[in-house]
C-alpha cells in the first residue's frame, strides 16, 4: 500500500473508532483486527503503519473528535510531512482544503478536566496516561519460578516492586513464548499484580472475586494462595466469566469455582456466602481512566453521566460484599481508575456507611497514600492507574 493508501484507511478505521464510542459499539483493537481481517491483501508493514497512525491521532485528542479526517488533520498538524500522503490519489484521502474542520489537540474531554485536577492528576499525569504501555507478564508461581524465567526469555526485564512480574517490549509476541502455551506466565500490569497482592491471600483462605471478569486477577489471587482453599468468582457477565475455567486449567488451578451472578439478584444468589468469606476481592466496574494508555478511545466513551451511574454501582457493589465479609475478615476495593469519586472518596464513603470497619495501611512497594489507600500512576509508578483500600470487618 501506498503512504496515501494507508492514510486513508487510518481514517476509515477513525471514523469507526469515533462513530463506536459515540455508540457504545466495539472497542477499538476489535474494529481494527476485523478491518484487517476483511483486508487480507495488507502486508504486516501496512498493518503496523496504519494501526500506529489511528492509535497516534486517538492519543492526540482528548475531545471526541467529529470525524476521521478531522481527527487526522490534526496528526497533520503535529506532523506536517503527512500532508503529502493528502494528494487525491485513487486510494489516498483528497487533497486538503486549507478552511475544512481539524479536531483539537488535548489530554481529556474538556469536562474531566476539573474531577482530575480535583484528584490531583495534574498535566503530567495525563500525558503520562496516554503513554505507551509496555507489556508486563505475571509469572505463575505455580508452575515457574520468576528468576528462572527471567533468565530464559529474551529482553525480559524484572520489576524490584513486583515480585512475579516480568517486563517486555510493547510488541513482543508473547504467543511465541513457551512458558505462554504453558500456562508458565499470563499478561498482566505490573500494577494489577501488584493490588492483587494488597488481599494478602494465604494458603487455606477462603475468597470472593466478586467482579472477577475473565479472572486475571483470580488466576494471582489462586497462584497466592498456592491453589490450597477456596476461591469463588463471581461476575454478571457470561462470555468474560466463562473464559475463566480454561484458562485457570492451562495456569493449573483447581480450586477457582465460577458463578454467574444475575443483575439485581446478587445478594440472593450468594446468600450461602453471607459472613463466611476471609477476604472479599472487588475489582469494581469503573471509568477505566488508569487504563488509558492501553485504551486511548476509551477517553471518548465516558461521559458524566456514565462516570456517575459507575459510581453508583461501586458503591452498591461494595455494600453487597460487605456482607459476605467474616467478622475480622477483610474487603479490598480496588478501581483501575485514577479519579477519587472511584477510589480514595468511595472507600470513605463507605468506611462512613459501616461504623466499626477500618482501613488498613499497605506496603506494597509502591504507590501513593491516597485517603484510606494508596494510589498508583503510570507518571509515577510506570503501571497502569490504579487505586486500592484494604479495609477490615470488625
Amino acid at each position: 500500500m501506498t503512504p496515501a493508501a494507508r492514510t486513508q484507511a487510518a481514517i476509515e478505521l477513525l471514523d469507526q473508532i469515533i462513530g463506536a464510542a459515540r455508540d457504545n459499539g466495539a472497542a477499538a483493537d476489535t474494529l481494527i483486527a476485523r478491518w484487517f481481517a476483511a483486508r487480507r491483501y495488507a502486508g504486516s508493514k501496512d498493518r503496523r503503519a496504519i494501526r500506529e497512525l489511528v492509535y497516534d491521532a486517538v492519543r492526540l485528542l482528548g475531545e471526541r473528535p467529529g470525524s476521521g479526517r478531522a481527527a487526522m488533520l490534526a496528526l497533520v498538524a503535529e506532523r506536517p510531512g503527512l500532508a503529502e500522503a493528502f494528494d487525491g490519489s485513487p486510494y489516498g484521502p483528497a487533497a486538503i482544503d486549507p478552511g475544512e474542520p481539524i479536531a483539537r489537540p488535548g489530554y481529556v474531554p474538556h469536562w474531566l478536566v476539573k474531577p482530575l485536577r480535583a484528584s490531583e492528576i495534574g498535566a503530567a499525569d495525563q500525558a503520562a496516561l496516554l503513554a505507551r504501555a509496555p507489556l508486563d507478564l505475571r509469572v505463575n508461581r505455580l508452575k515457574a519460578d520468576p528468576a528462572q524465567l527471567a533468565a530464559e526469555i529474551p529482553d525480559a526485564e524484572r520489576l524490584d516492586f513486583v515480585p512475579d512480574a516480568l517486563r517486555l517490549p510493547s510488541d513482543t509476541r508473547i504467543d511465541n513464548l513457551p512458558a505462554y502455551n504453558q500456562g508458565e506466565i499470563e499478561v498482566q500490569d505490573a500494577g494489577s499484580q501488584l493490588v492483587t497482592l494488597a488481599a494478602r491471600a494465604e494458603r487455606g483462605h477462603r475468597v470472593v472475586d466478586l467482579c472477577a471478569g475473565a479472572g486475571g486477577k483470580t488466576l494471582a489471587l489462586a497462584a497466592a494462595m498456592g491453589n490450597v482453599g477456596q476461591l469463588l468468582a463471581c461476575d454478571i457477565v457470561r462470555d468474560r466469566l466463562q473464559r475463566l475455567p480454561e484458562r485457570a486449567a492451562r495456569a493449573g488451578v483447581s480450586i477457582a469455582e465460577t458463578r454467574l451472578l444475575n443483575p439485581g439478584q446478587e445478594a440472593h444468589q450468594l446468600a450461602d456466602q453471607t459472613g463466611r468469606a476471609d477476604i472479599v476481592f472487588v475489582d469494581a466496574p469503573c471509568s477505566g481512566t488508569g487504563t488509558w494508555r492501553r485504551n486511548p478511545e476509551a477517553r471518548w466513551r465516558l461521559t458524566p453521566d456514565r462516570l456517575a451511574k459507575l459510581v453508583a454501582t461501586q458503591k452498591a457493589i461494595l455494600d453487597l460484599a460487605a456482607g459476605l465479609v467474616r467478622p475480622g475478615g477483610v474487603l479490598v476495593h480496588v478501581v483501575c481508575s485514577v479519579l477519587d469519586a472511584e477510589g480514595a472518596g468511595q472507600a470513605l464513603a463507605f468506611l462512613e456507611r459501616h461504623p466499626g470497619w477500618t482501613a488498613e495501611p499497605l506496603a506494597l512497594g509502591a504507590g501513593t497514600a491516597r485517603g484510606p489507600g494508596i494510589r498508583l500512576t503510570p507518571l509515577s509508578h510506570s503501571t497502569d492507574g490504579f487505586f486500592v483500600a484494604r479495609m477490615r470487618r470488625p
